[in-house]
């Protein structure tokens, strides 16, 4: 799952130029990530230029993963 970081979009639009289904949206001063949407690409992880965002594993996935 994508996650913000920290609070410091500085709103360039460059992750949401780039997502492939249209899962980030931003108004005003907000960013959202739409989850249901969001396919985990992580396009926009790597294109952020201030480094706002990261792929987290799912909590579940993580207890398949270390078992």
């Amino acid at each position: 799952m994508i996650h913000i970081k920290e609070n410091k979009c500085d709103f360039c639009g460059t992750c949401v130029a780039v997502c492939p289904v249209d899962a980030i949206e931003m108004a005003e001063a907000d960013l959202k990530i739409i989850h249901e949407t969001c396919i985990d690409c992580d396009i926009c992880v790597w294109v952020c230029p201030i480094d706002v965002l990261e792929s987290r594993v799912n909590p579940e996935e993580e207890e398949v993963a270390s078992d």
